[in-house]
């Protein structure tokens, strides 16, 4: 009963693979749903190529994924989605976008701090200098103004900012708490995201404590791969989904035009 809600493809130019070849690797694994959610025009830096798709090729992504999700009814289901930026300052022209499609969930993801992509090896360079809690501290109020901005469905990966093993001497404890007191306010579901498996952090997002205290508040959870390539759909979901019932979690949820629901594991 597996679902994959973190998926991209080609378009969004540091990824490969079709849409449908996503979808014939869900099925090819036995997964009950597969979300398409390729990574929202960038708004902010809209001159950063090879980041996101571009502004003209979003009609055509959703136009092709809600074609592909009627061809592929009765054997999988197929959900449309994207996963939008969260950066400050740009959340009503975000809104605006998300407005103009018929979006089964957005996940929101802060990837960017002022124009530095810290999920990018190639901009690990940025990290130089920078007193590494300070950068925490913002990377996790981001997180929570996300959360509560309304605008996202999902959060995703949650901690991505360990990604490549960069971590403070002392304890974030305190930052994770507010963040995920944040998240329960809010209401929103949050990502498990299977794919820190393969990086340096060597952990999915979040943390094993993460959820941990995400159980304690009830608050709901999905699973995404955050394939950037056909054979990398459901890639750690065994060690995940393992995780979780550890944790005490017996379902996780999809989605279906923005509303949410509950799916047994």
């Amino acid at each position: 009963m597996f679902v994959d809600y973190h998926t991209h493809h080609e378009r969004c130019g540091h990824a490969v693979g079709t849409l449908e070849e996503y979808i014939e690797a869900a099925l090819a694994k036995g997964l009950k749903e597969i979300g398409l959610s390729d990574h929202q025009p960038l708004i902010h830096v809209p001159h950063r190529e090879g980041s996101a798709m571009l502004m003209e090729q979003l009609p055509g992504y959703v136009e092709e994924a809600l074609a592909l999700q009627q061809k592929y009814r009765g054997q999988i289901d197929v959900k449309v989605g994207l996963e939008g930026d969260w950066v400050e300052g740009y959340g009503e022209q975000v809104r605006g976008l998300l407005a103009q499609y018929p979006f089964d969930y957005v996940i929101g993801s802060v990837h960017f701090l002022g124009e530095w992509d810290h999920t990018n090896s190639a901009e690990l360079s940025n990290w130089d200098g920078r007193d590494v809690y300070e950068t925490y501290a913002e990377y996790y109020r981001q997180v929570q103004l996300a959360a509560q901005s309304g605008l996202f469905d999902i959060i995703g990966h949650l901690d991505v900012i360990k990604r490549f093993g960069v971590k403070p001497e002392r304890s974030v404890d305190e930052l994770l708490e507010q963040t995920v007191l944040a998240v329960r306010d809010a209401g929103v579901c949050v990502e498990v995201n299977a794919s820190g498996l393969r990086y340096p952090c060597a952990e999915q997002f979040p943390s094993v404590r993460v959820m941990e205290m995400m159980k304690f508040h009830e608050i709901p959870l999905t699973v995404g791969s955050d394939a950037h390539q056909p054979g990398f759909v459901a890639e750690g979901f065994a060690t995940v989904y393992e995780l979780l019932k550890q944790v005490g979690y017996t379902h996780v949820h999809g989605f279906t035009g923005r509303k949410r629901y509950e799916i047994e594991i």
